[in-house]
């Protein structure tokens, strides 16, 4: 329970001061305890002066001293597991600073355990579907019920693909989490980024029966970026795998790059129903999943996305589509 009892010392900046003003008013009390009790026995005036400047230095000091004995017991309270304790955080010294560091950090702490437990939950639904799939398959095949022809073969395989697809991009995320990944920087062509790209997403899309249209621009055509290569090509795929599942079946996407105010410039459009502008800014949050017209998705293609752009010092957002339907990312990365 949160201590509420008078703090007459919290409007002072300093603890040393405090101690000072402690003192001193402790000092006055007696004094003023001696002189009123002239005429009184001397032990009997001294006992009281005494006494009545200790409870005044306890009554000043209580303030300086509730603010550790609170995140004493909220810090005990933490090693429990409950984040919910916070400090009076009062006075403008330095314990009343650290009151405010320690909420802060109790925040964070909170923050983090339901991002965990949050991630728990949400590994635990995206591995089990697939499995429970893959499973589902291989017993029809083992029961008899079904034969291994090659299309019970290739939704066993596409399952197979999906766990793989999660276990990479959970490798890549606990990379985002250390900070231990470096970039490996050389300058291509955005070109023949893009013809690598949009072949492996032909094959991905084929395999899911879908006959999406690719359209690649790129001006002027012998652009080049300064990057890593493997982990911008990441990026443009996982961008192309959601437009593909976001876009009708026989859509068209488009992947532009160019050139802007000194920035190398890559969209992805699709012709799907896009992105309401009030969940634009959550897309890009792990495990963020919206409608889509096709399965598949982990939720975490484009959280990786965004972290490879900001470690390459670029941005990536969703932007105005300009009256057309469907959604359009741009990845802004400083040029060459």
């Amino acid at each position: 329970m949160m201590d509420l009892l008078p703090r007459p010392l919290d409007p002072l900046r300093s603890i040393k001061v405090k101690l000072g003003v402690t003192l001193v008013g402790a000092g006055a009390a007696g004094i003023g305890v001696f002189w009123y009790g002239i005429g009184w026995l001397p032990p009997a005036t001294a006992v009281t002066a005494i006494t009545v400047a200790l409870v005044t230095s306890q009554v000043l000091a209580h303030g300086m001293t509730a603010p550790l004995r609170e995140m004493t017991a909220a810090a005990r309270a933490m090693a429990r597991g409950d984040y919910t304790r916070r400090v009076r955080a009062t006075s403008r010294d330095e314990v009343g600073q650290l009151a405010v560091a320690f909420n802060q950090m109790a925040a964070d702490l909170a923050s983090a355990d339901q991002q965990r437990r949050e991630l728990i939950a949400n590994v635990s639904h995206e591995l089990r579907t697939p499995i429970s799939a893959l499973r589902a398959v291989l017993e029809n095949v083992v029961d008899g019920v079904a034969t291994p022809d090659p299309a019970t073969l290739r939704t066993a395989l596409a399952q197979t693909e999906r766990l793989g697809r999660l276990v990479t991009e959970l490798l890549d995320l606990s990379r985002i989490d250390a900070g231990v990944l470096a970039l490996d920087l050389e300058e291509f062509p955005v070109a023949d980024l893009f013809a690598d790209v949009v072949a492996e997403a032909e094959v991905a899309a084929a395999a899911g029966d879908r006959t999406v249209v690719f359209r690649t621009e790129v001006e002027p055509a012998d652009t080049c970026v300064h990057a890593d290569r493997e982990r911008l090509h990441q990026v443009v795929v996982n961008l192309l795998d959601n437009a593909v599942r976001h876009g009708p079946a026989d859509g068209t996407v488009t992947v532009r790059g160019f050139r802007d105010s000194g920035q190398l410039i890559i969209e992805v459009r699709d012709e799907g129903p896009g992105i309401p502008h009030e969940a634009r800014h959550r897309v890009f949050e792990r495990f963020t999943r919206g409608e889509r017209s096709t399965g598949g998705g982990t939720g975490l293609g484009l959280a990786i996305a965004r972290w490879v752009v900001e470690l390459h010092h670029g941005t990536i957002s969703v932007v105005d589509s300009g009256g057309s339907p469907g959604c359009h990312i741009r990845v802004s990365l400083p040029s060459t």
